[in-house]
C-alpha cells in the first residue's frame, strides 16, 4: 500500500504504520529520525498510552481492517519541521456511517490554530469515504480550546454529561447521478 499524506498549507498528516506506533511509544527520537523531522517534546499521557497499547495497535495489526481508520496521524508542522501533535479515528464507520475522532496538541503548538486546520484536514479526507456521513467528538466539560477547533470546524453539541461534552458534523452528501 502507497503511504498516505495528507496536506494542507502549514501541516502535513501522517498516518503511522505498526512499527512507526510502536517507535512512537517509545518516545525516544527513532520515530522522528525515520519521519525526517526534527526532535521536539513529546509527552504521552498515560490515557495516550493505554489507549495505544490496548486498542490502536491491536487494530492497526488486524490486516482484516482499514487501518487509516484505526490509527495515529501525527501532524508536522512544516514551518519547524516538527511534530505538533496526534489525531485518530477509533475505528472503522459503524453501521449509520459514523466515525469518532480524537486529537491533541503539543504544548508547544497550542493555540495557534494548527489543530483546528488539521481536524479540517481530516473531516475532508473522511467525507471521501462514501460510508462516513456523520463525525461525531468528545471533550471534556472544562477545554474550551477544544470546544474551539469543533466549532471552527462545524460540529455542535449533541449531549453532555457532567464532565464530557458531545459533538457531532454531519457531512453533507451529493446525491448520487441516475
Amino acid at each position: 500500500m502507497k503511504p498516505i499524506t495528507i496536506e494542507t498549507q502549514r501541516l502535513k498528516l501522517l498516518p503511522l504504520s505498526l512499527s512507526q506506533l510502536q517507535k512512537y511509544l517509545q518516545n525516544n527520537g527513532l520515530l522522528e529520525t525515520e519521519l525526517g523531522v526534527n526532535q521536539a517534546q513529546r509527552t504521552i499521557t498515560d490515557e495516550l498510552t493505554e489507549a495505544l497499547e490496548k486498542t490502536i495497535l491491536p487494530a492497526v495489526a488486524d490486516t482484516e481492517r482499514n487501518y487509516l481508520f484505526s490509527t495515529l496521524w501525527t501532524i508536522v508542522y512544516k514551518q519547524d519541521n516538527c511534530l505538533a501533535g496526534d489525531l485518530c479515528f477509533y475505528g472503522e464507520p459503524d453501521a449509520e456511517g459514523s466515525v469518532e475522532i480524537g486529537y491533541g496538541t503539543y504544548e508547544a503548538y497550542r493555540n495557534q490554530g494548527i489543530m483546528t486546520e488539521a481536524v479540517a484536514a481530516m473531516i475532508e479526507w473522511a467525507a471521501s469515504f462514501p460510508g462516513v456521513s456523520t463525525i461525531k467528538a468528545s471533550t471534556d466539560a472544562d477545554n474550551p480550546a477544544s470546544w474551539s477547533v469543533l466549532l471552527k470546524n462545524g460540529f455542535s453539541k449533541n449531549g453532555e454529561s457532567e464532565s464530557i461534552i458531545f459533538w457531532k458534523r454531519t457531512l453533507l452528501r451529493q446525491p448520487l447521478q441516475k
